[in-house]
């Protein structure tokens, strides 16, 4: 639908302007007029800007400088209805933009801002809706954005280190396959002609080398084609529910990444908790939000345990321990949090010690695979060059003997 820019007087005499989505301009006179706003000028808006095509997602980095901004214009005084709107035309992100400016409308005709934010489950999660919804019922907005958005600022810096954890690897791995492919490619073939108008027995190694070198470009789109079909198929058994526990139950066996992601997704699951039970969430509902936004099924799972047996009037902490998929750590400081009711306070101290450990066992990996990365890539390219001029070295051995 287009959009129309209008400008148009309040009851008070205000002259207010803005952008509106809709079919026609009579529409949003209608609009306007139901909002008491007498509508002055109404003209289709100009789009300068020419785009292949526009971005339909939200990064956390976005979400969370708006969330910070939004707690900061709301506690200066500035109305939630301008909040949104000033905050709206600053976005850079032009999808953000228009749900942030369908918000302001759906909230100008009455509805909540946690009922408007859940129509946008892709940008606004269910933890974000429910941190809004409990600042609304308790009336400190503000204060809840702020607590959201050092969350959101928390777990941004934990994916970050997470990733910044494969990307070395990845990087080395690439490099690996592309100085090999060239070599196969490029490289042996011309060796192979010299070789084969040399006109003698080739030593086993090299013969294999040069096989496999006419045949890399077949073998390499097999391997190709492998990845990808792997990759599709991952992707497809993870969509069910048991492909998904499956799955991640292997993350987290894996050798070295495995507790890197234990330890992630913990920090993750109690800096969560701390942040909906200080929001004013009910136990219960953190209980089920902090499983939803785990980044793993098997954490997930063990979160709808511990809820049902809370539920029937439980602690927190005995069934955390039965599940035997939390660390030590995490259930005996809940426990105590519990006990003292401070849970809150215990929960983000075990995140902040989580943290750090995620942030040291990356800087170890990062040491530790670095040097390995490097003796497999010198290894694999040793051994090809080796192989490759064992023919000239058997030649010097023979023109040695005959002298």
């Amino acid at each position: 639908m287009p959009l129309f820019e209008w400008q148009g007087k309040s009851v008070t005499g205000e002259v207010r302007k803005g952008v509106l989505e809709a079919p026609s301009s009579q529409l949003v006179e209608v609009y306007l007029r139901r909002l008491n706003i007498i509508p002055i000028k109404i003209q289709p808006k100009k789009e300068f800007t020419f785009k292949l095509f526009t971005r339909k997602s939200v990064s956390e980095k976005d979400l969370a400088t708006f969330t910070r901004q939004f707690a900061v214009v709301l506690e200066a005084g500035l109305p939630m209805i301008k909040s949104l709107e000033l905050l709206a035309e600053q976005q850079k992100n032009l999808y953000f933009k228009k749900v942030l400016q369908e918000i302001k409308i759906k909230v100008e005709t009455g509805t909540a801002l946690s009922d408007a934010m859940a129509e946008y489950p892709k940008v606004f999660d269910n933890l974000y809706v429910q941190m809004i919804r409990s600042g609304e019922a308790s009336g400190n907005l503000d204060i809840v954005l702020k607590r959201l958005a050092l969350h959101l600022e928390r777990i941004a810096s934990l994916k970050s280190k997470i990733k910044h954890a494969m990307v070395y690897p990845s990087v080395i791995v690439l490099v690996t396959i592309a100085v090999i492919s060239i070599i196969m490619l490029f490289v042996i073939p011309k060796f192979a002609e010299i070789y084969e108008g040399a006109g003698h027995a080739l030593p086993l190694p090299t013969q294999i080398l040069i096989n496999i070198s006419r045949n890399f470009g077949w073998i390499l789109l097999v391997l190709i084609l492998l990845c990808i079909g792997l990759f599709i198929g991952i992707r497809y058994y993870r969509t069910t529910e048991k492909g998904r526990y499956q799955i991640d139950k292997l993350i987290l066996k894996l050798p070295l990444f495995g507790s890197l992601f234990q330890k992630a997704a913990t920090s993750r699951i109690a800096r969560t908790l701390a942040s909906l039970i200080g929001g004013g969430v009910p136990l219960l509902q953190a209980l089920t939000v902090a499983g939803e936004t785990s980044g793993n099924r098997v954490f997930g799972k063990a979160m709808e345990e511990i809820k049902i047996n809370v539920s029937a009037g439980q602690s927190i902490a005995e069934p955390m321990f039965y599940t035997g998929v939390f660390p030590y750590l995490l259930v005996e400081m809940v426990r105590v949090g519990e006990l003292t009711g401070k849970l809150e306070d215990m929960l983000n101290r075990v995140a902040d010690f989580f943290e750090e450990e995620v942030d040291r066992m990356v800087n170890t990996l990062s040491t530790l695979i670095e040097p390995f990365l490097v003796i497999v890539l010198g290894v694999v390219v040793g051994g090809i060059l080796v192989s490759l001029y064992l023919p000239i070295f058997k030649l010097g051995e023979v023109v040695g003997s005959i002298k």
